[in-house]
């Protein structure tokens, strides 16, 4: 079996558990964007951007393994300013910045399912951050919900990444530390 299909069922398993402490397993991940949102935020759009997400996760579209390379290298074009990015690269280069600030401790390491909320979060709250700042320079193309949903999506993937590859096959904190020093080389 290749790792995209274990990372598929791994996803599907997750989201279709029946255990009542499950079926709002990303829903907190709204209060933690706003949480590190500007404050004149719409929450809606981290609303829409986790029903993308869910979308997406129930019709299978999470075979892909992370694109590394394009994570990297969206958040240093990011960093290096100047450059022209669409709504794909913001995503992957707020998800990366949220990875950095979770590593760092900014996140909140709170364990369980709280960890992946706070990271998912942190994600969207970065992605309508950065474009602002780039639409502002002109310098975005597409649109911020794009951007945000694109965010939601890689940190999920990101996340559910640790989880496959934490130690003895734990996530959470640890998982997310390990994904943390692989990109932060």
């Amino acid at each position: 079996m290749s790792f995209g299909n274990i990372l598929t069922d791994a996803v599907k398993n997750h989201f279709n558990k029946d255990d009542d402490n499950d079926k709002d397993d990303l829903n907190h991940a709204v209060s933690h964007a706003s949480a590190h949102a500007s404050s004149n935020e719409d929450s809606s759009l981290f609303s829409q951007a986790l029903s993308f997400v869910k979308e997406r996760n129930s019709q299978g579209s999470y075979n892909d393994d992370v694109d590394e390379d394009h994570v990297v290298n969206s958040h240093k074009r990011y960093e290096e300013g100047g450059n022209n990015m669409d709504s794909r690269d913001l995503g992957a280069g707020a998800a990366m910045q949220a990875l950095k600030m979770f590593n760092s401790g900014s996140g909140e390491n709170t364990g369980g399912g709280k960890d992946k909320n706070a990271f998912i979060g942190m994600a969207m709250a970065q992605a309508g951050k950065m474009w602002e700042e780039k639409a502002g320079k002109g310098e975005a193309s597409g649109d911020k919900q794009s951007a945000v949903n694109q965010a939601a999506e890689m940190a999920f993937k990101m996340y559910m990444k640790s989880q496959m590859s934490g130690s003895g096959g734990t996530g959470g904190p640890s998982g997310l530390m390990g994904l943390a020093s692989k990109f932060l080389k």
